[in-house]
């Protein structure tokens, strides 16, 4: 470790793909349960870089910085910080509100390192190649399960997944969420917009829960759901969740971990760790690694969303930020929507 004299001023040099990177503080612990350093964090990125990027390269991501680590509170930075390094790739991203930003574009390892340099914990790219910002490449199935709600639950509504993916024509890729649920990545062709992939995972989500006897639910209000979440806002423009092979600001320091949809039924977040996970990839490989190869179409899911809407189905409530939806149901909470107006 190089220094400058004093615990402050601490640093050391990474060499990662050609480039030699600076980490400051790298003996600052980042997983107090776990012991587990800032150093400790880069390195993990540096082994599990080659799978890692199949998820990131291309695609502009926030900056959600853990300065005090994993226990401290984090602040998101959708802009590049001046004084970045003149190789660091970038790409302009608009948000609904309008507005622009400069977002990281990791394209190797030295971009991992230079982001956990920075305090990044976990990497989150949107659905989006720079080559095209306005027409996601992916579409995301995020499960998550609400209070008390267990983790069989989830397995199960994941494999419900799968069976109504494959029915239409699709072809979803298993990872653990690295919290408490399972995301679901389902690659696609870029030639439908944000709105209509946002329509699609709606119609998706929808089946999910005419087929999980109650155990999955499409409801944007917390106080209104029971069981596993199916958030089908996902997919609207400026949100993302964690990538494969993301390490999550939880105290375990678990990860988000392709899978097989073999090892979906039997899974157990807890073992897959900063710690566990790169002998895992050694051992078995990558299970998401031919995900690029497996592009597949929206039509099925936009002509269930035809159905759903025909029979009465209409759209469903957009995150808060978002301008309200032309067919949005009115967004307000179903408990403050009861009460009567004041005198």
């Amino acid at each position: 470790m190089a220094g400058s004299g004093g615990r402050r001023g601490q640093f050391t040099v990474i060499s990662a793909a050609g480039r030699e990177v600076r980490l400051s503080n790298p003996a600052k612990v980042f997983f107090p349960e776990r012991g587990f350093t800032k150093l400790d964090l880069a390195r993990y990125y540096l082994e599990v870089a080659d799978a890692a990027l199949i998820h990131l390269r291309e695609r502009p991501g926030t900056l959600k910085r853990y300065v005090d680590g994993a226990a401290g509170e984090p602040f998101f930075q959708k802009r590049v910080p001046p004084g970045a390094p003149e190789w660091l790739q970038t790409a302009v991203v608009r948000f609904p509100s309008g507005r622009s930003a400069r977002e990281l574009v990791a394209a190797d390892a030295a971009h991992l390192v230079w982001a956990v340099n920075l305090g990044v914990i976990d990497f989150n790219p949107w659905p989006v190649r720079r080559a095209d910002l306005d027409h996601p490449d992916e579409l995301r199935v995020d499960l998550d399960p609400t209070p008390g709600v267990a983790f069989a639950d989830v397995r199960t509504v994941a494999l419900v997944v799968r069976s109504v993916l494959e029915d239409h024509g699709l072809c979803g890729w298993p990872k653990t969420s690295g919290s408490r649920g399972i995301h679901v990545n389902v690659r696609i062709r870029p030639e439908w917009g944000f709105a209509d992939v946002r329509r699609a995972a709606l119609a998706l989500a929808r089946e999910v829960e005419r087929r999980a006897d109650g155990r999955a639910t499409t409801r944007w209000w917390k106080e209104e759901r029971q069981g596993v979440f199916v958030d089908y806002n996902q997919n609207a423009r400026d949100r993302t969740v964690a990538s494969a092979y993301s390490v999550r600001p939880v105290p375990s320091a678990r990860v988000s971990c392709p899978l097989t949809w073999d090892e979906v039924a039997g899974v157990e977040p807890e073992d897959l760790r900063m710690d566990t996970v790169p002998a895992r990839l050694r051992a078995v490989g990558d299970p998401a690694a031919a995900i690029d190869a497996h592009p597949g179409g929206l039509e099925r899911l936009l002509d269930l969303a035809d159905r759903d809407e025909a029979e009465g189905l209409g759209d469903a409530p957009w995150p808060p930020h978002f301008p309200k939806g032309e067919r949005e149901p009115t967004r307000v909470q179903p408990s403050r929507a009861r009460r009567p107006p004041p005198s």
